[in-house]
């Protein structure tokens, strides 16, 4: 096929056909970019040294030779709720599920740094994820849970210093070295000011806290991955497929630059570097999405900060379905939606997964939703075939289209945020907020309107009565918590939990790393809440200036 065979197409066949019928009025991308009507190799080239081949440089094709014919991708499930016991209760059902990766969320006091008898947590504790104050609770969290052999993802970002240093502790009461520790911090306080909120001090603090970790995990736990800097809850914010490729890595470029400049060498700590991200329903976009990503990540790694191990130049990185995408409506959908989802992130090369429940537009998964969940990644996993296959959409010129477009338009985006001297300055005068919120305007205004469709809610609509059977969090086990919490308090030495609690302080006034000082703190049963009430004293509280 030539270019002349194009046009010739175009002015004869193509033009009765549309014609004749009419091509639909919105054929486009989710940003509403245009979708062409033949994707070819006149007007689409493949160069093949940017795709390149698996497992080498720029990993357009995927990071590793043969990705899910060796093994398939980790399968988490993310999990917590109520009190650590109860949580405990849900790890050891998924993992006799086939699950083979823990993944763990906090509710939002521990998120923000509370214990649970503080009265900034009432009313929360136990209701968005599991209520963790001190190394007690966790120690009950992973009871009978083989902490060197079960790979954990904890999702936490301002206290993630402190989560780690209890999950570290409680592996060494237990007699297991820090060395076998396998797992991820979130730990990406950037995308909180971006996109989430729950952060707690001033970004250039929180920077600080962040590179201490990588620091002290480099010599201390080794294994594991100390951020995974996370453009899913940019996507749940509203983001376009390019801008969640583009704040998420300019956020990775200001924790590369934050750890230089404290004197860490490159191919020290980015091989440890994780990335999580969104997966929605246009599935090819969302296919070529994780392509560009991985290979805008390659060069930049190479390119801009002269990595020379090629560990540094590997986007690694957690998928979890599209939370915002679940509707109350017609919730079965929702399963045909994770499906969608789910098979993109395979087909992108992802290396763990969490596919949402059913009903999570209602309440926390139930148990049964959480099991069907986990099938659906079994089923493609065991049954599709697409996991014996390296990057089987690669070469298409659909694809490679899709995967060149976003990533050009990720790259202008990243050009305009070191314009504004880089994401930290970016934040701070309010600039990608301002993007985000102006494409979740218009994307509401596209569902408001009819222009796109959201089966169940603004087309194929049944009158029904929402109320299937959810998951709801006693509120007694609030109290139990309180007290559970004040008896730590009560027996611990409360000399030792002082001086551990000044060293923190000392260490934050200062330049020493705060990682020791918080594991000191932890042991000596100091809780969540104190050490980041300590450090607030120390950095202040981040006050958000309003975006308009």
């Amino acid at each position: 096929m030539t270019g002349e065979d194009l046009k010739r197409w175009r002015e004869t066949a193509r033009a009765r056909a549309t014609a004749r019928f009419p091509e639909r009025d919105r054929l486009v991308r989710s940003d509403g970019t245009p979708i062409g009507d033949l994707y070819n190799h006149v007007e689409h080239a493949v160069d093949p040294s940017r795709i390149g081949i698996p497992g080498e440089y720029p990993f357009t094709r995927g990071v590793q030779p043969t990705m899910y014919r060796a093994s398939h991708w980790t399968m988490r499930q993310y999990a917590g709720f109520g009190t650590a016991a109860e949580s405990n209760a849900r790890y050891r059902y998924l993992l006799e599920q086939g699950t083979t990766g823990l993944s763990v969320a906090f509710d939002l006091p521990t998120q923000m740094g509370y214990d649970s008898d503080d009265e900034m947590a009432m009313g929360e504790v136990g209701k968005v994820g599991v209520a963790i104050d001190s190394i007690e609770d966790m120690h009950v969290l992973f009871d009978g849970i083989p902490l060197d052999k079960v790979s954990t993802s904890m999702t936490i970002n301002a206290t993630a210093s402190t989560l780690l240093a209890l999950y570290v502790s409680v592996a060494e009461e237990r007699g297991i070295s820090a060395d076998k520790l396998r797992g991820t911090i979130q730990n990406d306080v950037l995308k909180e000011y971006i996109a989430r909120g729950t952060y707690i001090y001033p970004p250039r603090a929180s920077m600080r806290i962040i590179t201490d970790i990588f620091g002290w995990c480099r010599e201390e736990v080794p294994r594991w991955n100390t951020i995974s800097i996370s453009g899913y809850h940019i996507r749940e914010a509203g983001s376009t497929a390019a801008q969640e490729i583009a704040f998420t890595l300019a956020d990775g470029i200001a924790y590369v630059d934050a750890a230089v400049a404290s004197g860490l060498h490159v191919d020290d700590f980015a091989p440890r570097l994780s990335f999580f991200f969104n997966a929605h329903n246009n599935l090819l976009e969302e296919v070529a999405k994780f392509r560009a990503a991985r290979r805008l990540w390659a060069t930049l790694m190479k390119e801009r900060f002269g990595a020379k191990s090629e560990k540094s130049m590997k986007m690694r990185f957690h998928t979890q379905t599209g939370g915002s995408t679940l509707t109350a409506q017609q919730i079965d959908n929702n399963v045909v939606r994770v499906t969608l989802q789910a098979l993109a992130a395979v087909l992108g090369g992802t290396q763990s997964l969490h596919t949402n429940g059913r009903d999570e537009a209602l309440a926390l998964p139930t148990a049964e939703s959480a099991r069907l969940a986990l099938r659906t990644q079994q089923v493609i996993a065991y049954e599709s075939g697409v996991a014996d296959f390296v990057d089987p959409l690669g070469g298409s010129w659909a694809i490679e289209a899709l995967t060149d477009e976003l990533e050009q338009q990720a790259r202008a985006l990243i050009a305009e945020i070191d314009e504004l001297g880089g994401m930290v300055s970016a934040i701070e005068q309010g600039f990608p907020q301002r993007e985000i919120q102006s494409a979740a305007y218009q994307a509401q205004l596209d569902i408001d309107s009819g222009a796109a469709t959201v089966v169940g809610v603004n087309k194929f609509q049944e009158n029904e009565d929402i109320s299937p059977d959810v998951l709801s969090v006693d509120p007694a086990l609030e109290t139990a918590q309180v007290e559970r919490v004040r008896a730590v308090r009560a027996k611990r030495n409360k000399q030792d939990a002082k001086d551990a609690i000044d060293a923190i302080q000392q260490a934050a006034a200062g330049t020493d790393n705060l990682l020791p000082r918080i594991r000191t703190a932890v042991k000596a049963r100091c809780t969540l809440g104190e050490v980041a009430h300590a450090l607030r004293e120390v950095y202040g509280e981040y006050q958000e200036t309003p975006i308009l």
